[in-house]
């Protein structure tokens, strides 16, 4: 009898702690994160913008069930995101989940909320099939709406998330400043940038002959074709003079491909910087690791597009330790020209933002391009020419203030009509991120590269080496399993002996 309420007991006990253990677990919402990017951690922004938000925010989540083993962790990842953001702010953001595939109704009201199917291809019954399948969602905010229409697997979600809130619940933005006048792209020829920066700043293009420096947080100045006037180099001075932060991407060489020829140009730009002990150099950056060029090439009566590496266009992937930087991977420039800051005054801080590769060098201007020309290690003398940099002190008067100079002005251009263009995220980052460090302290820039990215081997193998390994890789288990085994029997034969001469009186 006493063992029986013994055990009784016991079972009441596990029963009554596990009852308050999940009370507390509905209660007090946490995660261990063991990922080297702290990709499961809120970010110090995020919690700062949850803080800060004055009414609730509602996201309706639109995902489809029985989605693919792949793509069903996106759904599951979104849930636990927004159960973190609904524990950070205090109940202030509150979510539901709506399948869009339930019936007609439903899938009626995500299409016109602005969610739109995308077709997945899966297997069943080893027959494939396409469905039908919706992974989005709507923030709303007061009057105002964000839509993410696919939240993608391995994107940053929570960068996607925080800067709609940050969009809708922020009414009033910073206006910053894109230049125009001297030849530079309007505002919808930096299409992706300006779809970005458009969630912190309120972009508008201005004329330095009209500017009013206290109507703007900041100015940009991408890609100056014409000459600048002496009264417009004084206004920037004043800019910089009042604490404000200034962005330049400058070319200081062009190229024309048609002509198989680069030259320099001059805007004014340059001497004004020079004066700051500033040089953006007069040369071509050349290096190995680069983008290619498309030429046509004829065999018999066919003609075909072949790729060619061009040096001319450098893809970048050092970058320095600074925020501007951070996560960023590879970024492809366009007849970049290398900085020389070695003779900036006392008090101004240089930061490198980014580096060619250790196989680079530079090209004087004028220079003739010759693309079936076969590239050496002896073309490639120089190593790590910074082609980027941020300054922070006292650049004009006595006020400190931020600027940033990259020595390419067209990396980030979308253009526009048939000439339009796709940026790459990384280039898109490197303007976006610049601009925020000069002129917004919330932060949020970090959270644009905190996703899930590739770490290839980033040393040249060959092909024995890359054998080598597959056949590693493959023989490891099998050995490991094997030795496994052999300890296993060895102990096993030597407990089954011992029991044998052992001798029971």
């Amino acid at each position: 009898m006493n063992s029986k309420r013994s055990l009784l007991t016991r079972v009441l006990l596990v029963l009554a702690v596990i009852i308050v253990a999940n009370i507390l677990l509905t209660r007090l919402f946490f995660r261990l994160d063991f990922t080297g990017d702290k990709r499961y951690t809120l970010s110090n922004p995020t919690k700062q913008i949850l803080k800060e938000l004055e009414d609730p925010v509602t996201v309706s989540a639109y995902f489809s069930d029985d989605l693919p083993p792949q793509i069903a962790g996106t759904k599951t990842e979104f849930q636990a995101l927004l159960e973190e953001y609904n524990k950070r702010s205090n109940g202030s953001v509150v979510y539901e989940f709506i399948n869009p595939n339930e019936n007609e109704e439903t899938e009626k009201a995500a299409m016109e909320a602005g969610i739109q199917p995308i077709t997945l291809s899966v297997r069943e019954r080893d027959q494939a099939k396409q469905q039908r399948a919706y992974l989005g969602a709507v923030i709303n905010y007061g009057n105002n709406k964000e839509v993410l229409p696919v939240i993608q697997p391995g994107v940053a979600m929570e960068y996607a998330l925080t800067s709609s809130i940050k969009k809708i619940a922020d009414s009033d933005k910073p206006k910053i400043g894109f230049v125009q006048g001297h030849g530079e792209p309007a505002l919808q020829e930096l299409s992706q940038a300006y779809a970005t920066l458009s969630v912190l700043f309120d972009l508008q293009p201005v004329t330095l002959d009209t500017l009013t420096i206290e109507n703007y947080k900041g100015l940009a100045i991408v890609s100056p074709k014409d000459s600048f006037q002496q009264a417009e180099l004084s206004k920037l001075d004043a800019l910089l003079g009042s604490g404000k932060g200034l962005f330049l991407a400058l070319n200081r060489v062009e190229a024309d491909l048609q002509q198989s020829r680069g030259m320099a140009i001059s805007t004014g730009l340059e001497g004004w910087l020079s004066a700051k002990g500033i040089d953006v150099e007069e040369k071509f950056i050349i290096d190995q690791k680069c983008g290619s060029v498309t030429v046509q090439q004829q065999t018999g009566f066919f003609t075909f597009n072949r790729p060619i590496p061009f040096p001319f266009l450098p893809i970048i992937q050092s970058f320095g330790d600074h925020p501007i930087a951070s996560g960023l991977e590879q970024a492809l420039l366009q007849f970049a020209s290398p900085l020389n800051y070695d003779n900036v005054a006392d008090g101004i801080t240089v930061s490198p933002l980014a580096f060619s590769s250790d196989k680079s060098g530079t090209s004087p201007t004028p220079t003739f391009f010759d693309i079936n020309k076969e590239w050496d290690d002896v073309d490639f003398p120089s190593a790590r020419l910074p082609i980027a940099a941020a300054f922070e002190g006292n650049i004009s008067g006595n006020i400190p203030s931020r600027m940033v100079v990259i020595g390419d002005g067209d990396f980030a251009v979308n253009g526009q009509g048939q000439g339009a263009r796709q940026i790459g995220q990384d280039e898109i980052s490197l303007l976006a991120n610049s601009i925020e460090w000069l002129n917004d302290d919330s932060g949020l820039s970090e959270l644009r590269t905190k996703e899930i990215t590739s770490r290839p081997i980033k040393k040249e193998l060959t092909d024995g080496q890359k054998t080598s390994i597959k056949w590693f890789n493959f023989l490891l288990p099998l050995v490991g399993i094997a030795i496994f085994g052999l300890i296993r029997f060895t102990l096993r034969r030597r407990r089954k002996n011992k029991w044998r001469d052992t001798r029971y009186v």
